[in-house]
């Protein structure tokens, strides 16, 4: 089975949380990340721990997965070596040779761009970093002598794998070509560019799995419908911060149903998950099981199935990775 997972939202949908439950319960050989680069923030709890990662994939927590950084992603060296350290993962983490190289210019380029200031983005470097690579001047991985034990060939891996987790990054309405343009990030990240940074083709993917929350939340500038006020959030206890720049996340209470019938559409999405079901709705905090959740939560999820048309396969009930309701048929 191959699997990936990408967000339906403006990202922060919970993706780290479900791509370790996943880990975890299906034993995948090996996990792969597709999408832009460390601008993207995946928190998992886990054993009473936070792992907070930009680089290495959620899915480490089964022990035995080896652990595919994709062609399309852009590394930043310091970063990388800091997560594997983290997470222990010396010797099973790796990085396609073809992968980008982020550099401290890139860094500084988007520290100082006016426009990078006007959109929110995260200054780690990545538009940058996507830009010089389009203008064929950017480096490589291959460069850096200190990565050359972790390059490998990742398109030949996975394809010889039957048993491969995807890990999508970002959400559809932060897409370049789909998104909020310009208040998006550097690439597109629905499901099939993210299956092509880690070298898979259309008809190797068995399914695709949309992460939302059960409200809307975003990080820098742009539109968001109904957006609540900061302290209006916190009454809800709704109120989030980036995993990489701490910032404030902005809410909305609602889910934005036109743009959830579009992300689903163009990701193909075959399965949902929705997560953090236990803060719209009190008194689910770490159910595991679907007939104990509240009858309120249970509406919810049944007008969430009806009005996009897929099944909503997975629950997030708490933060840490088994705290999930998982509902996926089993062949």
């Amino acid at each position: 089975m191959r699997t990936i997972v990408v967000g339906g939202q403006y990202g922060d949908e919970g993706k780290g949380k479900i791509l370790s439950h996943l880990a975890l319960a299906d034993k995948p050989e090996i996990v792969a990340r597709g999408g832009v680069g460390p601008n993207a923030g995946h928190e998992v709890n886990y054993n009473g721990k936070k792992y907070p990662l930009r680089l290495v994939p959620c899915g480490f927590v089964y022990e035995k997965a080896k652990l595919m950084i994709g062609a399309g992603v852009f590394v930043n060296p310091e970063i990388f070596f800091k997560e594997i350290e983290l997470i222990g993962g010396q010797n099973r983490t790796f990085i396609d040779f073809r992968a980008g190289l982020i550099t401290k210019e890139h860094i500084e380029r988007d520290t100082a761009s006016e426009n990078s200031k006007k959109i929110g983005t995260t200054k780690t470097g990545c538009g940058p970093a996507v830009s010089d690579r389009v203008n064929r001047i950017g480096r490589m991985v291959s460069e850096v002598p200190e990565l050359k034990k972790y390059l490998i060939d990742v398109p030949k891996a996975v394809n010889s794998s039957q048993n491969v987790l995807i890990e999508g990054t970002q959400a559809f309405m932060l897409s370049n070509l789909y998104g909020t343009y310009p208040f998006v990030t550097s690439k597109d990240v629905s499901a099939s560019t993210i299956a092509a940074d880690v070298g898979l083709g259309p008809t190797k993917i068995d399914d695709v799995i949309m992460v939302i929350k059960s409200y809307t939340t975003r990080v820098g500038a742009g539109p968001l419908q109904g957006e609540l006020s900061v302290e209006d959030a916190k009454s809800r206890n709704m109120q989030e911060y980036g995993t990489v720049t701490g910032r404030p996340r902005r809410t909305s209470p609602d889910l934005h149903f036109d743009d959830l019938r579009t992300a689903a559409m163009i990701n193909g999405a075959g399965q949902i998950a929705i997560t953090k079901i236990d803060i719209r709705f009190p008194g689910n905090m770490g159910v595991r099981d679907y007939q104990k959740l509240t009858n309120e939560a249970k509406a919810f999820v049944s007008d969430v199935e009806k009005k996009l048309g897929v099944p909503v396969t997975l629950i997030g009930t708490g933060p840490d990775a088994l705290d999930v309701i998982d509902r996926r048929i089993r062949n």
